[in-house]
């Protein structure tokens, strides 16, 4: 299931599919993030899904349990392969979202939980989150109780893949962001590693933006991730 998931951080649907016209013989997994979609919407979703490819709907859904259940209630009637919310937002939100999410007769995307922001570290989370624990280990406790709810999997850095599966199973899924070419810069994200330091740690999905977005040949770039994170 391990796969390269490409961050399209863009804001309009020109930008967005002369970029993918590039891929000729690829259809790769994508994610749609707010800024995209809160500039094309579900229009948005359903061109990308039409062309074949699989979608990564990153929207971190977090609210009362009840707007949640209908906000997913909503997404589900879109085609999309995953979804996510903030795991902050506690149990009852979580399983309320499961909730929303599953229909009957239909395939339910898969739904997981953002532990913390890979553009978090120990001083942001202590200074302004006032959690004062190693964010390791709030990530393993967010994780545990994404997987006691029900959910797939949780987004987290791939510094913290291992340890998840180590707590919540092989099959609980880790999405992964925070993943950098050893030659990049790594930006305004704190706790990264490479796609082949991702592989080894465990990720079943690394998604990677500006390396392969800004990238001056991004087919090159995306097929040197896949090569680096899946070993082709």
């Amino acid at each position: 299931m391990k796969d390269v998931i490409i961050a399209l951080d863009f804001s309009t649907k020109k930008e967005t599919l002369d970029f993918l016209d590039r891929f000729k013989d690829e259809k790769p997994f994508v994610k749609i993030g707010m800024e995209l979609f809160y500039a094309q919407g579900a229009e948005m979703v359903r061109e990308l899904a039409k062309r074949g490819h699989k979608i990564f709907l990153d929207l971190k859904t977090h609210d009362i349990p009840n707007t949640v259940r209908k906000t997913m209630s909503v997404l589900r009637d879109l085609d999309i392969y995953m979804t996510n919310l903030h795991a902050a937002g506690g149990t009852d939100m979580m399983k309320a979202a499961l909730e929303g999410l599953s229909a009957e007769g239909k395939r339910r995307p898969l739904l997981i939980a953002v532990t913390q922001l890979t553009s978090t570290n120990q001083q942001l989370m202590e200074r302004d989150l006032l959690i004062k624990l190693p964010i390791e280990e709030v990530v393993l406790h967010y994780a545990a109780r994404a997987a006691e709810a029900g959910l797939d999997g949780v987004v987290c850095s791939p510094l913290e893949a291992r340890g998840v599966h180590d707590r919540c199973g092989s099959g609980f899924l880790t999405v992964t962001p925070g993943v950098r070419f050893a030659d990049g810069d790594k930006g305004d994200q704190q706790r990264v590693t490479t796609p082949a330091k991702a592989r080894e740690l465990g990720s079943d999905f690394i998604v990677m933006g500006r390396p392969i977005t800004l990238a001056p040949d991004p087919v090159a770039a995306y097929r040197r991730a896949v090569e680096e994170f899946l070993g082709e």
